[in-house]
């Protein structure tokens, strides 16, 4: 599965174009599916492949930059590697239910 469609980053803002913006939207999740790690991306950086998000992982939660390279590029078991949900539909970040 293509992690970032054309689509999907054409909806995602610049980096740093929602500074100061309150109520942030994330437009799209990854997930590790043999593991409890979630990204949640917010901003995006077409040149850099940067996103800017949530990281919701085994040590909590936080905000954060991580790269699209760095998740086309994980391996898990199975032959399996990080995937879209493609289910989810974009809600602010304070709606997101993170792990505890």
């Amino acid at each position: 599965m293509k992690l970032l469609t054309k689509e999907i980053e054409n909806k995602l803002p610049n980096l740093y174009e929602t500074e100061g913006q309150e109520e942030k939207i994330v437009q799209v999740k990854f997930f590790d599916p043999t593991g409890s790690w979630s990204w949640y991306a917010i901003e995006y950086s077409k040149e850099e492949k940067l996103f800017f998000g949530a990281v919701d992982g085994d040590f909590g939660l936080e905000l954060g930059y991580f790269s699209l390279d760095e998740l086309e590029s994980v391996k898990l078991p199975f032959g399996l590697g990080i995937e879209r949900d493609k289910f989810f539909e974009p809600k602010l970040l304070s709606e997101i239910q993170f792990k505890k």
